[in-house]
């Protein structure tokens, strides 16, 4: 790693501070690659059987997409949609893919992970073999499964946070990826989250206020979905832009692939 001393709590929102900056300087090229992307999950959800499983799979191949991007906007090059292929075109590809049955792995583990405490109940209600009331799920263990779920789901956060850069950029192999992203991840806990924190507050909460406010003052849902979509693919944007300079501050800059 190119970072020997720990990083300060402060760092979280430098991240997300850069990554408004870097959306800043290509936003229309970024919001085309996501809106192209998202065309490309609608098309995947079209295959049978797979397409529950091919979207997951897939996330550490797209995820480089990003990541690339933010590389040729911090070089000073134009984002393309063909940028969508890169990781495909990567000579790890295999590797990325391993990566991403292990995303797989892990989302079926998290979840599964809440049937050890309510039953079952959470796992079936997100696989639609039941819908639940008010009166049932207060009744339920449903919100303890659901936290077993969450604890599960950030261990797992933790272990694929660097794994694709470091694999595609980096050129490690999958067991050494996710080991370095776990390890690093928890080096900088304090760092990171500030950064959940600062998303939690930007990305959740500010939309939820400004969706009140708009239906408080005008009360028209078409104009509350007008102003809250396109809002919502910017800070998505936004934050995938973030992940970047999660990385450079700690591997330094990648080279160019």
């Amino acid at each position: 790693m190119e970072t020997m001393e720990k990083l300060p709590a402060k760092t979280g929102w430098i991240w997300v501070k850069e990554g408004f900056a870097l959306f800043r300087k290509q936003p229309t090229e970024m919001s085309t690659l996501f809106l192209g992307y998202m065309s490309l999950m609608l098309l995947l959800n079209l295959i049978p059987l797979l397409n529950q499983i091919l979207p997951l799979i897939l996330i550490p191949v797209f995820a480089m997409s990003f990541m690339q991007a933010c590389l040729y906007i911090e070089q000073g090059k134009r984002v393309f949609p063909n940028l969508l292929l890169i990781g495909f075109r990567s000579s790890e590809i295999k590797n990325l893919l391993i990566l991403g049955l292990l995303y797989l792995i892990a989302g079926v583990v998290a979840i599964g992970a809440s049937a050890l405490v309510d039953g079952g109940i959470f796992w079936m209600v997100l696989t639609g073999q039941a819908s639940l009331d008010a009166k049932e799920i207060q009744d339920s263990n449903i919100p303890l499964g659901m936290l077993s779920s969450a604890v599960v789901y950030a261990l797992a956060a933790m272990t694929f946070w660097y794994a694709a850069p470091l694999i595609m950029w980096k050129k490690m192999h999958v067991s050494k990826a996710v080991f370095y992203s776990f390890f690093t991840v928890w080096r900088e806990i304090k760092a990171f989250t500030v950064y959940g924190l600062a998303w939690a507050c930007i990305g959740v909460m500010l939309p939820a206020i400004i969706g009140v406010l708009i239906a408080l003052l005008i009360d028209n849902a078409a104009i509350t979905m007008m102003v809250l979509l396109p809002l919502s693919v910017a800070l998505t944007m936004v934050m995938y832009c973030s992940f970047y300079p999660t990385y450079t501050h700690i591997f330094g800059l990648p080279e160019d692939s």
